[in-house]
């Protein structure tokens, strides 16, 4: 019966790989049994956020050495996902998501997780309904690997997908292919939208039929309440990582998820703190706080500029880009909430919860 590890571990600089190395010197996990990384680095999160790309080579080279392959390999077979960003007082971390076959255990349901990668898009692909649809194969691929067969039981979908740069843009020029903006920043924005769609089509959040390359990134309404992008320099494919609570797992920890319905949603965070076992008010006591093994949120400003009738700045700033300013404000509401601040908050919410909101999912030890 397999079983979901997860280890949260503190990270000094971005090439710091240390926390990971210990967990397997010690036998906390093999290598061989990682199949994830969630990773926050201090960069900007935007496209020249070279942070991501400096932690996975980090990763790779290190899991490769304790694997005994080329770093080449363990990128083919580990999702690394890299969110850039820790502003405010989010702590720069990683989470390791491994899979280990244990002993049989009684009936209930436990935490599970699943992996899957789309093949390397064309960048005339990002953005548009060739990665929805992708994207949509690869979230059922990693369903059933999980286990998972319906698709209420899963609680989190996270993907990391690529963007367009100036290279990639007259790459695809030089063979008559447009792409879907010629703007670099533009299109981490659409290549997380059309991964949020294809997760929504895969959970059977929206229909395909409302669905079209003219939909992504301006049909607010059409939205996943589980799914999470993140866009990166480092890739050219989509690595897609499913979590939820499926039979036939073992195992201390549970999933739960909310979703946010503004950026100060603290009732949301509550109650999927609720769902857990936890208490419903307040900051969580130390004690608690201790058995949150992660926190997994979104965060995006409202595009009409207001919270809750009130006025927000964070889309006429142009000293610090809107996304970093949301990353803050939902880190500090999380970070009030859980009492603590090594939280994975990724910015870039589009056609991930209602707009200038999001989803969050929280991971924690429920049994002993």
């Amino acid at each position: 019966m397999p079983e979901c590890l997860a280890f949260r571990v503190p990270t000094r600089h971005p090439a710091d790989v240390s926390g990971v190395m210990e967990l397997i010197a010690g036998g906390a996990v093999a290598a061989d049994e990682i199949v994830a990384i969630f990773g926050k680095t201090e960069g900007n999160g935007c496209v020249n956020d070279f942070t991501r790309q400096l932690a996975v080579m980090a990763l790779e080279t290190a899991l490769a050495g304790a694997m005994g392959c080329t770093p080449a390999s363990v990128g083919a077979r580990v999702a690394l996902v890299m969110s850039g960003g820790t502003e405010g007082g989010l702590s720069p971390h990683l989470l390791v998501l491994a899979r280990r076959d244990g002993p049989d255990a009684p009936g209930g349901t436990a935490l599970a997780v699943g992996t899957a990668f789309t093949a390397d898009f064309p960048p005339e692909a990002i953005g548009r309904m060739a990665q929805v649809r992708a994207t949509a194969a690869a979230v059922a691929d990693a369903m059933a690997r999980a286990g998972i067969d319906d698709a209420a039981d899963v609680h989190f979908v996270q993907v990391k997908c690529p963007l367009l740069t100036s290279a990639r843009i007259h790459e695809a020029a030089d063979r008559g292919q447009p792409v879907a903006t010629h703007d670099t920043y533009a299109s981490m924005g659409l290549s997380r939208g059309a991964s949020a769609l294809g997760i929504a089509l895969a959970l059977g959040e929206v229909a395909e039929a409302d669905l079209s390359d003219a939909a992504i990134g301006a049909r607010r309404d059409l939205y996943s309440g589980r799914a999470s992008a993140s866009a990166g320099i480092e890739l050219m494919r989509n690595e897609v990582i499913v979590l939820g609570n499926a039979p036939g797992w073992s195992g201390p920890l549970a999933i739960a998820h909310r979703v946010m319905r503004d950026g100060i949603d603290f009732f949301a965070i509550q109650g999927a703190l609720a769902d857990l076992g936890f208490p419903g008010s307040g900051q969580l006591a130390p004690e608690a706080s201790g058995r949150i093994v992660a926190l997994l949120a979104k965060a995006e400003p409202s595009h009409d500029g207001l919270i809750r009738g009130r006025r927000h700045i964070m889309n006429d700033d142009s000293d610090i880009n809107a996304t970093r300013h949301a990353r803050a404000l939902v880190g500090g509401v999380a970070a009030a909430a859980i009492g603590r601040t090594d939280l994975f908050v990724s910015g870039g919410a589009e056609h991930q919860g209602p707009d200038g909101g999001g989803p969050v999912a929280i991971i924690a030890r429920v049994r002993d």
